[in-house]
């Protein structure tokens, strides 16, 4: 009797417990359910986040530009995404692997109904890592905004999620030669902010600056939509951070916890830090320190304890308003919606602060592979920042000197004027 009684028990307690455990290439639906929802909030951070938030920092007669350039990154790069971006990114079959992935996965080959990418469908991690590559190139639109050619950006962006972001995500994320030095960057410090930040920076230098700037006020016309925007990416970036686990675990969670502090941290930073500085706070100002905030945790967030968290939040939001205040005067190029300084700058913080926050002395979960102290850490670190600002700076200079003789890529000074609203698209944002 007492053992059809141990018998009964052990085969309830199989059928409760069993179902919650995945072994290696088998279905997990709880990490399913969670990988879905976290790329819709990815994909909600561009469409609409990103667009609000870039369209209330430009003038109204540019509103629409704006929303269309970032509507229309999102058609074109999951198209390319699924012809072979994500292959160049993913595939390790190629013979340059340290470097770029191969064509083995190009036109989505081998993404079936059945195919697997750990406990998750791998049509999930391509859709996932999909809005990856929408928001990355989208982030530059507030570099140039206000003065590029649609066409222009049309190909620049083609050219580049090809030739600068796969190669990156692959030496971090697909097996290339970054991974290999034990460089910790969850979610995209290098992938996706300094990639996107650098070449942000080299397009708003080589287009030049706006009419007027910087001796015409040039304010942003509603920042309502802004801070609206700003909302919207806060509330995404969780799919963004925690969705980079690949799983729902306790690393997600940690995950969470410490994006939601960074942010809250930098957010406040740039508040005082403008408010000391010009008088009053105001809602750009801690929009912006907001963003900073979730730039610079990003890369951290798999790695570092919330402590730690809000140290790289308040080091960001200080950070990023110097940059994007003082840095940019000092060095006078026309970065208009500060790319470069919340993405790049924020970036490079959060990738470097990794490097002594995963420590475990600082409640952080501990160090790459192959790295044992944290002057080795940074060290990676380091690596893949310098790697990451070289590459894309030099390839986006090209890219955009062979733009210019293709098809020019400014508009010229009548349309600038007569604002991209009307000029590219024959549409108005506002009905006067």
């Amino acid at each position: 009797m007492f053992k059809i009684k141990s018998l009964l028990r052990l085969l309830v307690v199989g059928l409760v417990v069993l179902p919650g455990f995945a072994f290696a290439d088998e279905l997990n639906a709880g990490d399913t359910a969670w990988m879905i929802t976290a790329t819709v909030l990815v994909l909600f951070m561009t469409i609409p986040g990103l667009s609000l938030f870039y369209a209330g920092m430009v003038r109204s007669k540019n509103v629409l530009s704006v929303l269309m350039q970032c509507f229309a990154i999102t058609g074109l790069m999951s198209i390319l995404w699924a012809l072979f971006v994500y292959s160049l990114a993913f595939d390790d079959s190629g013979s340059m692997n340290a470097f770029v992935g191969g064509f083995g996965k190009a036109f989505l080959s081998g993404v079936t109904v059945d195919a697997m990418s750990g406990t998750i469908p791998e049509s999930v991690f391509m859709t996932f890592q999909m809005t990856f590559a929408i928001i990355t190139p989208a982030l530059m639109v507030g570099a140039f905004a206000e003065r590029m050619k649609f066409s222009a950006m049309l190909i620049f962006m083609t050219a580049w999620v090809i030739i600068c972001y796969a190669p990156v995500c692959h030496w971090v994320w697909g097996g290339g030669w970054l991974g290999d030095y034990g460089i910790l960057d969850f979610a995209g410090g290098t992938v996706v902010h300094i990639n996107a930040g650098i070449a942000g920076l080299v397009a708003a230098i080589v287009l030049g600056k706006r009419t007027g700037y910087p001796t015409t006020q040039m304010p942003p016309h509603n920042l309502g939509l802004t801070i609206v925007g700003a909302s919207m990416l806060w509330v995404g970036w969780f799919g963004f951070n925690a969705g980079s686990e690949l799983a729902a675990d306790n690393v997600a969670g940690m995950a969470m916890a410490v994006t939601q502090l960074a942010t809250a941290a930098a957010a406040l930073a740039w508040m005082f830090a403008e408010w000391i500085k010009h008088g009053k706070p105001s809602v750009l100002g801690i929009a912006s320190g907001a963003v900073a905030g979730l730039v610079a945790v990003t890369p951290a967030c798999g790695s570092i304890g919330p402590m730690g968290a809000i140290v790289l939040g308040l080091v960001a939001g200080i950070g990023c308003f110097f940059a994007a205040t003082t840095l940019k005067r000092i060095g006078g190029y026309d970065d208009s919606l500060d790319v470069f300084g919340v993405h790049a700058i924020g970036g490079i913080i959060g990738a470097l602060g990794v490097g002594i926050l995963c420590a475990t002395q600082f409640g952080g979960a501990g160090f790459g592979d192959g790295n044992e102290s944290i002057g080795a850490q940074l060290g990676a670190q380091s690596m893949g920042v310098i790697a990451t600002i070289i590459y894309t700076g030099i390839c986006s200079f090209i890219i955009l000197k062979i733009v210019d003789v293709i098809v020019g890529l400014r508009v010229d000074e009548e349309q600038e004027s007569e604002g991209l609203d009307l000029s590219l698209h024959n549409e108005r944002g506002y009905i006067l």
